[in-house]
């Protein structure tokens, strides 16, 4: 299973002509989401089974054989995962309200597509919740992460943290209540896609639905 980002014209016909394109290379499409939307161009997630000895390389050669198509991003992608969560977490977060802020943070790998995510605290970078895959320390290096009172993204250099390579961060506040309560949410990529601002605005939008 991969996961292709795609960039084509926000004309009729272009994502059949994407669609029948990966058709050509035996890809079975298995879901498709319109990402963003610019002025004369679209950005849409491809989430697509490619038979056994196909090259995944085909399918960039296919698309991009498209006038105006450029593949953003090209991925495998953890088979089972849904393109569109939003709505099954914020079921769970309004019937947990008290769990929201871990739910919300266990949750963001599918929602966001990133590698892991953590909940620290915004005073000292002590991680209060984490995903499998985030690093196992008890605090992240605020330093590097930038302003966490605002939603915002950030690129980590190599050497970040000891030990870890370089990482694309997203992050926001939670909107929780005591007023006490100074918590964010990391979101961590390697190797791509950017955050672009339809997803800053999900993740703006969840975070603040935790209180």
């Amino acid at each position: 299973m991969f996961l292709l980002r795609v960039a084509l014209p926000d004309r009729p016909g272009s994502l059949g002509a994407v669609a029948t394109a990966m058709g050509t290379r035996g890809a079975d499409i298995q879901a498709v989401e319109i990402v963003e939307k610019y002025e004369g161009f679209a950005v849409d997630d491809f989430m697509v089974e490619v038979p056994l000895g196909t090259l995944p390389d085909a399918l960039i050669t296919a698309c991009t054989s498209i006038p105006g198509v450029t593949v953003l991003w090209f991925s495998h992608y953890p088979e089972g995962w849904g393109l569109q969560a939003d709505v099954a977490v914020l079921d769970e977060m309004t019937e947990n309200p008290d769990q929201a802020e871990l739910i919300l943070t266990q949750a963001a790998p599918t929602v966001f597509r990133v590698n892991w995510a953590a909940q620290i605290d915004r005073t000292d970078g002590r991680v209060i919740s984490r995903t499998s895959m985030a690093p196992k320390v008890d605090r992240l290096p605020l330093g590097p992460l930038g302003r966490l009172d605002a939603p915002g993204c950030v690129e980590l250099a190599d050497g970040w943290l000891p030990g870890w390579p370089e990482m694309l961060v997203a992050t926001a506040p939670f909107k929780t209540r005591p007023a006490t309560s100074r918590s964010a949410l990391v979101l961590a990529r390697k190797g791509g896609p950017a955050f672009i601002k339809s997803e800053l605005a999900r993740l703006r939008h969840l975070t603040a639905l935790t209180n």
